[in-house]
């Protein structure tokens, strides 16, 4: 499967995205409110300029403890973001995920932000995947004997 046919499974193709100079409390309520785990942020001509996950505001807090609140997104967000293609297979976007250990992936078309794709909706279709083959080869089994 590719990224462009994942991404149509997908309930909304909405990006969740801050800006750089959002505060930490704020990003964070957004986080827990859409249940998601990371917010692409943008500047005002919607150009990626980095990524913001629980897991650095996670960092931040080990690294400020109380100072926390009064950072801005721009002091913890990763600035070098790693993207994906609609095109793209999903075993490319496994490859990137594990070898740069990260959770979540942008999707660039055409120099826009497209989608994100998540680590949770690989493992989703690569289950669904399986679970097809397996009833598949059940029933070649079955009509076999």
């Amino acid at each position: 499967m590719i990224v462009r046919a994942l991404l149509k499974t997908k309930a909304s193709m909405d990006v969740a995205t801050a800006m750089a100079d959002d505060g930490i409390t704020a990003t964070a309520q957004l986080l827990h409110h859409k249940r998601i785990g990371a917010l692409v942020v943008i500047d005002d001509q919607r150009n990626i300029v980095g990524i913001i996950s629980e897991r650095d505001i996670a960092r931040g807090l080990a690294l400020y403890g109380k100072e926390l609140h009064s950072l801005k997104v721009r002091d913890l967000m990763t600035s070098a973001v790693l993207v994906c293609t609609p095109d793209d297979t999903l075993e490319k976007l496994m490859e990137i995920m594990t070898n740069n250990r990260v959770r979540h992936l942008p999707v660039m078309e055409d120099g826009k932000l497209s989608g994100m794709i998540s680590i949770g909706d690989v493992v989703k279709e690569r289950l669904s995947e399986a679970t097809m083959q397996i009833d598949s080869l059940r029933n070649y089994v079955m009509a076999a004997r």
